[in-house]
């Protein structure tokens, strides 16, 4: 019997200065990017950035929906919600958050 993945919810920024996952005040998952939304360029460094902060193959991640959108949810299989919130854990808190000052 195999088990639904974790959905994790992630606030993406593409064209950051640099690649990071963080975490908001809230404990909101929000990635950076170098790479631009075009062709699907940014959701492939999503994936890249999650599989190496996760500890998790790339092929096993997926974006479940929102693939033009600044928020997606991506499927993390084989990992419970404990383990998953165990490695977020883990992740840096975010040092600038300007989610607040938007509308």
């Amino acid at each position: 019997m195999t088990t639904a993945p974790v959905i994790l919810q992630v606030r993406v920024v593409p064209r950051a200065r640099t690649n990071a996952v963080t975490r908001d005040a809230e404990g909101k998952v929000r990635a950076r990017l170098t790479a631009p939304p075009v062709e699907g360029a940014a959701n492939r460094a999503l994936i890249d950035l999650l599989a190496r902060h996760l500890g998790v193959r790339r092929a096993d991640l997926e974006v479940v929906h929102g693939t033009r959108g600044r928020d997606k949810p991506v499927a993390v299989p084989g990992c419970s919600e404990a383990e998953l919130a165990e490695r977020l854990a883990a992740l840096p808190g975010s040092d600038v958050d300007n989610a607040k000052r938007r509308g």
